[in-house]
């Protein structure tokens, strides 16, 4: 599964399709000082537990290392991943 990213001028997402359509998503906004604030990962219901939800946080912590900004894990579930995985820490806002 293939992650992809658009992004606009303060707003972004990264996300997972497949010929159903949208199957995962994360999105976030971007101000002024380089944070992205994640405000909702969501995961379709029939996809869920397979460990999606952690790959787009994981995608967005490496797009955070190589564009040199910040993550402020506004969502609850974002929250949690940087609280289990301590090596994302170099990019928390």
């Amino acid at each position: 599964m293939e992650i992809k990213h658009k992004e606009s001028d303060s707003r972004g997402m990264f996300y997972i399709e497949n010929e159903k359509g949208l199957i995962a998503e994360l999105t976030y906004h971007k101000n002024e000082n380089n944070v992205l604030t994640i405000d909702h990962t969501e995961v379709k219901r029939e996809m869920e537990n397979q460990g999606i939800g952690s790959r787009l946080i994981k995608e967005s912590v490496e797009f955070a290392r190589k564009h040199d900004l910040k993550i402020d894990p506004l969502c609850p579930f974002a929250e949690v991943q940087f609280d289990l995985h301590k090596s994302y820490a170099d990019v928390r806002a």
